[in-house]
């Protein structure tokens, strides 16, 4: 995960005028690494109201896996995930 400072010294406002929040940028970075870009405002949302320890969980199972379809593999293992935290109350 980058620190706060590596986003903010790669911020370009001329570029990433409608980025403006932290969960924001991590949703468009989720999109990148599942080579998914047809749905970054799914990964913007799932920043913004999901626990950060899931997301992160579930994006390197994708990355560690050979699959065609890396951004239906994260949805299968967020909800994995979901379910699992709901089950014992711990993220």
């Amino acid at each position: 995960m980058q620190d706060i400072n590596s986003i903010l010294e790669s911020y370009n406002p001329v570029v990433d005028k409608y980025v403006s929040r932290e969960f924001q940028t991590y949703g468009l970075y989720l999109s990148e690494k599942l080579d998914d870009m047809k749905h970054k405002a799914l990964y913007i949302k799932l920043a913004k109201t999901t626990h950060r320890s899931i997301l992160e969980k579930a994006l390197q199972f994708c990355i560690d896996s050979t699959a065609t379809s890396k951004g239906a593999l994260f949805m299968w293992k967020l909800k994995q995930l979901k379910a699992i935290e709901q089950k014992t109350g711990n993220v």
